[in-house]
């Protein structure tokens, strides 16, 4: 792109004695600026869009089913979940709150880190199949600060997207079955509104738990310039882990794998909580986010960019 073509705000001002010349933006607002821009562009996407509508009907679903199966003379409560369901999904009947910790439960597994997948690991080979990755780094970003902008937007996505899912979930609870206090799983009962901010605190480490898998996927996303593969290979390495982690017969690298503390947001409906889990999910995110950025970071800011 040549200087007379470049954007006002990234042509050199004039300092000539005796002329006023505008202000230098500073990096700091520079990079808060590009933040909210590609966070406006990634939600502004009707893939985005789409991807946060499917999340949204899910709860819709679990809502209506499970209204209908206790509407059909199913079990209406109880202390322990279903066969194969979360602990507290036989508690929806009772409180639409737990309708939350359900769809989150139910979401976790594939439909939230699929969408997860989807925008990490288009962040980058999307730019540079659609060729706009070099008029990026035109600006003065530097390569270090764009990837930490995708993170960071990637980041943001998975925050909005498990907030879409519990926000969802309480409003068809609240339209589906009661509200009022809630019985943890431990027995002990709580005020609604402490039942809120825990649902709330839930859905922060269901978000911080997807950090990992944004991290793999933004590494991938630097392997290629296409943004399709970028995705399916993410989408298929989830899957894959995902596998691995159900095989008995590995069980002693399933510790390591990023998935295989993703339910362990149920202890905080304990009295106490119970929080030796929770550390190692949150802990092992960190481990995936400090490996793979680094490993991003590596091939991005050494990577031939030519579209």
């Amino acid at each position: 792109m040549s200087q007379a073509e470049a954007p006002e705000s990234w042509a050199p001002q004039s300092e000539a004695p005796g002329t006023d010349s505008p202000p230098r933006r500073s990096p700091r607002r520079w990079s808060l600026g590009l933040v909210r821009s590609e966070i406006g562009t990634t939600f502004r996407r009707w893939r985005t869009l789409a991807l946060l509508a499917v999340l949204a009907g899910v709860p819709v679903l679990v809502g209506i089913a499970v209204k209908i199966e206790t509407g059909h003379g199913g079990a209406s409560g109880g202390s322990g979940g279903g066969e194969g369901g979360p602990a507290f999904i036989s508690q929806v009947t009772n409180n639409g709150l737990f309708l939350v910790f359900t769809s989150l439960a139910v979401t976790l597994p594939f439909f939230l880190p699929m969408a997860i997948g989807v925008i990490a690991g288009d962040s980058l080979a999307g730019e540079a199949n659609a060729g706009t990755l070099r008029y990026l780094l035109v600006a003065p970003a530097g390569r270090t600060r764009l990837l930490l902008v995708k993170y960071a937007t990637t980041l943001a996505f998975c925050l909005v997207a498990t907030l879409v899912v519990a926000c969802s979930a309480l409003a068809t609870g609240a339209l589906l079955f009661p509200l009022g206090k809630v019985t943890l799983l431990s027995g002990t009962s709580i005020s609604l509104g402490e039942g809120l901010l825990r649902a709330l605190v839930i859905a922060c480490v269901v978000a911080l738990s997807l950090t990992g898998l944004a991290a793999v996927g933004l590494f991938l996303s630097t392997l290629t310039a296409s943004g399709v593969a970028a995705m399916a290979t993410t989408v298929g390495l989830l899957i894959t882990v995902q596998i691995l982690d159900t095989i008995p017969q590995l069980h002693a690298i399933q510790p390591y794998l990023f998935p295989h503390y993703w339910l362990s947001f149920a202890d905080l409906l304990r009295d106490p909580v119970y929080w030796d889990q929770l550390q190692k999910d949150l802990g092992l995110q960190a481990l995936y986010v400090a490996v793979f950025g680094s490993a991003a970071w590596a091939r991005f800011t050494t990577r031939d960019i030519t579209a």
